[in-house]
Parts: structure tokens; C-alpha cells; sequence
């Protein structure tokens, strides 16, 4: 990774996947520049980056088009270019991450659709532009896309979403020597898991019944976005790459566990 240089987006705190990833690519020579959302957020992430060289900070709504056009106006004005991008941001309201899936509300389908899927579009649309030499976008799903999971609800229509538009972004952006691809990880303690119902239970769950009898860590995440986003990952565009202690080719659980 040494010599790229590309932007983070949502990192919230020590413990998100996003600075799993941040950190790994810094500790493989990588330049950083990290996004967030308001004060709050601004304050968590300003030392987080500092501690990988960085003091390159923007803050970024994505829901905001004026927002995201400032963001990479400067990265533009002071990069130049970027060599990969990575979007670790989703959204739905709690309150919805329990409960009954038919009980989702049309207000927060959409708004999680929005955060959740069409960001990432909206970011690749206005990052392509500064990988004249090819690049790498990444995001992040979870198997709750594909497999029911309960209480993820919502988001696993927006993740769904989510990761047909990767292959979509992929075939658009494959002629300009842009990859793009979206890790899936298993359950992880985060801010955001955690606002999902019955978090500690699914987390305890595959850890227990995985092949590897262990769900993903930051630096199995971060060590997979470096290959990805490195010229070793130069022909891997339009994949989902699972992350999860193996925990998704399972049928039933582990014999002790039934």
C-alpha cells in the first residue's frame, strides 16, 4: 500500500470496522484521509487518525449533495487523485432492528436504503473521477443480505441492495481500471451492532457454531481490505468476500450446540 493514498469513511470509534481497516492500511505505508458526520464524531476520529500520521479530516453528510461535493473538491484540490476508498457507513433507525420485519416503517425503508445502499453510489460517482489510473472501492455488508437474521429487518434489504450495486458499480467502472468490491464480516461488537436487537446473542452464537470457533477481528478485516485494495487484488472486482470464521457455510449448527 505504500504510495496510495485514499479516504475512510465511518469511522466512529476504536472498535469500528472501518478503523480496523484504516489501521492496517497505515500500517502497510498507506495515506489516510478520514471523513465524519458533525462535532461529535469529528472529536472521536481526529485523534484515532492522528495516531496513523493523519490530520487530513473532512466532515461529510452523505444525504447532503453539497456536503459530499466539498468533500472531494478537497480531496481534488489537495490529493490530487486517490488510490481507494472505503465506505463503512450504514443507517436504520433502532427502533426497527427489532421486533417484526413487516412492521418497517416507509419513512426509515428509505432513509436506510439511502444511507445505506445509495451512498455508496453517490460516493463512487463522484470518487471515479479521481482514479484516472484505476482504484479500489470498498464497503461493507453482512450475510443478513441473503440470510434471514433476526431483528436485522431493513438492513438486510438495504445490505442486499447493497451488494447488487457493487456488481453494478463493478461492470460500470471496470474499463477505467476502478475495482469494486464489499467485505461481508461476521457479527462484530461495534456501535453499530450493537443497535441491532439480540446483538449479544447472534455474536455468541457464531462464535461458538463457526469452523473456526471464532467470529471476524479488526485485523482479519483490515488484512483482507489491504489485499483488495493493493495490485495483489488487481483482478478481484465485483465480489463479496466473507469474513466470518467460516460461519456462513454452515446448515445447522455444531452437534453440542443443537
Amino acid at each position: 500500500m505504500r504510495g496510495k493514498r485514499g479516504l475512510i469513511m465511518g469511522v466512529a470509534n476504536d472498535r469500528s470496522i472501518a478503523w480496523g481497516i484504516a489501521r492496517a492500511m497505515a500500517s502497510e505505508g498507506a495515506q489516510l484521509a478520514f471523513s465524519y458526520q458533525g462535532e461529535a464524531f469529528g472529536s472521536r476520529v481526529a485523534p484515532l487518525a492522528a495516531s496513523v500520521g493523519s490530520d487530513f479530516l473532512v466532515d461529510v453528510d452523505v444525504t447532503d449533495d453539497a456536503s459530499l461535493d466539498a468533500a472531494f473538491a478537497r480531496l481534488r484540490d489537495e490529493w490530487g487523485t486517490i488510490d481507494f476508498l472505503v465506505h463503512a457507513i450504514a443507517y436504520s433507525d433502532k427502533t426497527e432492528l427489532t421486533g417484526r420485519f413487516i412492521n418497517t416503517t416507509r419513512g426509515n425503508f428509505l432513509n436506510s436504503l439511502n444511507i445505506s445502499c445509495f451512498s455508496f453510489i453517490d460516493v463512487a460517482r463522484r470518487a471515479a473521477p479521481l482514479m484516472p489510473d484505476g482504484g479500489t472501492l470498498l464497503t461493507l455488508t453482512y450475510q443478513g443480505s441473503n440470510r434471514v437474521t433476526p431483528y436485522y429487518n431493513v438492513m438486510g434489504v438495504a445490505k442486499a441492495a447493497l451488494e447488487s450495486a457493487v456488481r453494478y458499480l463493478a461492470n460500470d467502472l471496470g474499463p477505467d481500471g476502478i475495482r469494486v468490491n464489499a467485505i461481508s464480516p461476521g457479527p462484530m461488537k461495534t456501535l453499530a451492532g450493537a443497535a441491532i436487537g439480540g446483538a449479544r446473542k447472534t455474536f455468541r452464537h457464531t462464535e461458538a457454531n463457526a469452523p473456526l470457533r471464532s467470529n471476524a477481528t479488526l485485523e482479519a478485516i483490515g488484512g483482507t481490505a489491504v489485499y483488495l485494495a493493493s495490485d495483489w487484488g488487481r483482478c478481484t472486482t465485483g465480489e463479496t468476500i466473507i469474513v466470518d470464521g467460516g460461519f456462513h457455510v454452515l446448515g445447522m449448527p455444531q452437534p453440542e450446540a443443537l
